[in-house]
């Protein structure tokens, strides 16, 4: 049986082009939300034989490639494997992304080994994201001021998006500072410990976001990992002494790279048209970006399933790799004009014209 939305689609898709406030007045799609629901309790585990060569074999070929950047002499070669290994450990990066959704234990030691090969060498511990992301995914938070991943950038300046999207540049040298300098101050500044950890502790776009103290366990796990992620820091400093600059502003650069790349895909993760109300579910799906197939190149920008973000929404629990599945099934399920379809968009190039052309309408 097929089910249809609470209102014609051609009303919702009316209600989103009005602009203004129109996320408060969306009401909730139950249709498709018990849809998603039912059409999925079959795969919603997580398979170790997905995520482990996954993850691993990303991280082998990223730091493979940035190693033959750094050693060729030809300067065509090196930016072609700079390229690869930017896209590989940008693959690897954003299982932080999964393990920030990670409910319990559901992969037993996949945690400690991504921040052992990933999260520490790049100075993103996973600690970054962890008790990060789940508040942009809470029902009354998102979209508002305590979204730490939320700004309507559609209703900005027009200035405000290559702003946005050029900053991530400086992101390896800001992450670095971080951990060789204001680490060690803050043992011995209470201030700037305090400043370190609630303005540049997150993984996060608001600048109004203020994290909470870490308390318990979470406390404990946070620490061993600021210890090895300032070790580490200092040890990259002191391989110009060995091996000179070339090697660090290279992995500088990749990283760069890999920065940007992330900020663009964030960019279009959203439609970002919401002025700081809460949101109904359905209102925040729209709110939110699917890019599926048949494109493939949602697949290099968008990896780890982050090309169904508007899915992810509806089922933030749901591992990457049943994201594909699900979305055939609701596809099929509820067809062309549902509320389902009204999240479905064509590519980055569409979104990122969508965005920009919305920036520059004239505000009362």
């Amino acid at each position: 049986m097929t089910a249809h939305p609470t209102m014609p689609s051609d009303d919702f898709v009316a209600r989103r082009e009005a602009g203004a406030n129109w996320h408060a007045q969306m009401p909730d799609d139950k249709a498709m939300l018990r849809a998603a629901r039912d059409l999925t309790k079959d795969i919603e585990n997580h398979r170790a034989a997905v995520y482990w060569p996954d993850m691993i074999g990303s991280a082998l070929v990223g730091y493979a490639s940035l190693a033959g950047s750094i050693l060729v002499d030809s300067t065509p070669l090196a930016l072609l494997l700079g390229l690869i290994s930017s896209l590989t450990l940008y693959r690897a990066l954003l299982f932080i992304h999964e393990i920030s959704h990670f409910r319990g234990n559901p992969l037993p030691g996949f945690r400690t080994a991504w921040n052992l090969m990933v999260g520490i060498p790049m100075l993103m511990p996973s600690f970054m994201y962890e008790n990060v992301h789940t508040l942009h995914h809470k029902r009354t938070q998102y979209g508002t001021i305590e979204d730490p991943e939320y700004l309507p950038l559609a209703l900005m300046k027009p200035w405000s998006l290559p702003l946005f999207v050029l900053v991530a540049l400086l992101a390896p040298v800001a992450l670095l500072f971080r951990c060789a300098v204001l680490l060690p101050l803050g043992l011995v500044i209470p201030p700037i410990r305090r400043l370190t950890w609630e303005r540049f502790s997150a993984l996060a776009i608001n600048p109004d976001f203020r994290r909470k103290a870490a308390d318990g366990g979470f406390r404990a796990y946070v620490l061993r990992l600021e210890l090895a992620s300032f070790i580490w820091s200092w040890l990259l400093i002191g391989s110009v002494f060995l091996w000179g600059w070339r090697p660090l502003l290279v992995t500088l650069s990749v990283v760069s790279v890999t920065a940007v790349l992330n900020q663009l895909r964030t960019l279009v993760a959203h439609l970002w048209e919401n002025e700081g109300e809460a949101m109904t579910v359905t209102a925040q799906f729209l709110d939110s970006v699917n890019v599926p197939p048949p494109g493939a190149i949602a697949e290099l920008w968008a990896p780890v399933g982050l090309r169904y973000h508007a899915l992810h929404h509806l089922m933030p629990s749901m591992p990457y790799h049943s994201l594909p599945e699900a979305h055939r099934r609701l596809v099929r399920e509820l067809g062309a004009g549902s509320t389902y379809d009204g999240a479905n968009h064509k590519g980055m190039g569409v979104l990122v014209a969508r965005i920009a052309r919305s920036t520059m309408r004239p505000r009362g």
